[in-house]
């Protein structure tokens, strides 16, 4: 018999011919199943994928969750490729970044805190950011995404903002500390919409 994980948050019942498949989908963040021939679009509704192409202790496809009721969205008309993730400084995005320049063009990443996505989002754009991927580092342990809602400010913002899983963020934020290496080279979004879930190249650390 087989163990099935106590906490899931919902479940799809997938129908093929004469044969019926349960997906069950967990609560954490390790809600990526091998299932063959099951596709992330089937698992997976409105949540968009980047992959880091440098440096290689990175190379992993990643999964964010977008701002829920504001910015722009992650659709067919904004791709990057090849451009820099580059962590703002101060950390936590709250006021105008010292990295002004490196902001610049490139994908901003901040952590969570201290003010609200919106306003770190707002910020990042004022900077000359062209999407931010925000991360909740301290609590890396967590394995929930969070829905990032608008704080009613009157200001709108006009670039993607996405939610990154903080065992992603940390790990990201410590090998680029390691490398020494200002920036990871990205390209968002991926679209693995037709891509089996067990070929995704998710990094090893979130485990399955």
């Amino acid at each position: 018999m087989i163990k099935l994980p106590t906490c899931f948050q919902y479940f799809i019942i997938y129908s093929l011919q004469l044969c019926s498949y349960i997906i069950l989908i967990n609560c954490g963040a390790n809600n990526l199943h091998h299932i063959d021939g099951t596709s992330t679009a089937e698992v997976i509704n409105g949540d968009v994928f980047f992959e880091i192409v440098d440096p290689v202790e990175l190379e992993y496809t990643y999964r964010i969750r977008p701002a829920k009721d504001f910015g722009a969205p992650f659709n067919a008309s904004f791709h990057i490729k090849n451009v820099p993730l580059v962590p703002i400084l101060p950390k936590n995005g709250c006021k105008p970044p010292d990295n002004l320049d490196d902001i610049e063009g490139n994908v901003a990443f901040i952590e969570r805190g201290d003010c609200s996505f919106k306003l770190k989002t707002l910020i990042a754009e004022r900077a000359g950011a062209r999407a931010v991927i925000i991360s909740d580092v301290v609590n890396s342990n967590q394995e929930y995404f969070i829905e990032m809602i608008d704080d009613n400010a009157v200001e709108e913002v006009n670039i993607p903002a996405g939610y990154l899983l903080g065992k992603n963020g940390l790990m990201i934020l410590k090998t680029l500390e390691k490398l020494k290496k200002n920036f990871a080279i990205i390209n968002l979004p991926v679209n693995l919409t037709f891509t089996p879930i067990h070929e995704m190249n998710q990094p090893p650390w979130l485990g399955w």
